[in-house]
């Protein structure tokens, strides 16, 4: 399996209403956290989620969590 692209060494902080994401897990997206369509033809498919209700989020944009979408600081280690 291929390797993700590091998007960025630090998380993303988002403000999210209810409702369903696609978080990039390929790190090429254009519109990072979240996914743009960028992983057409690679080994990667977006990460869909549900937010409940209106939150604030740390989402990974390193690719390399072990908490998918979410920043576990693993972006501190590389």
């Amino acid at each position: 399996m291929s390797k993700a692209k590091i998007a960025q060494k630090q998380p993303c902080i988002v403000n999210l209403e209810a409702g369903t994401y696609y978080w990039c897990s390929c790190g090429h997206s254009q519109k990072q956290p979240f996914c743009d369509g960028s992983h057409a033809g690679t080994d990667f498919e977006p990460l869909q989620f549900t937010v409940e209700e209106a939150t604030t989020a740390v989402l990974c944009a390193c690719k390399h969590t072990q908490e998918p979408p979410f920043c576990d600081g693993s972006h501190c280690k590389l």
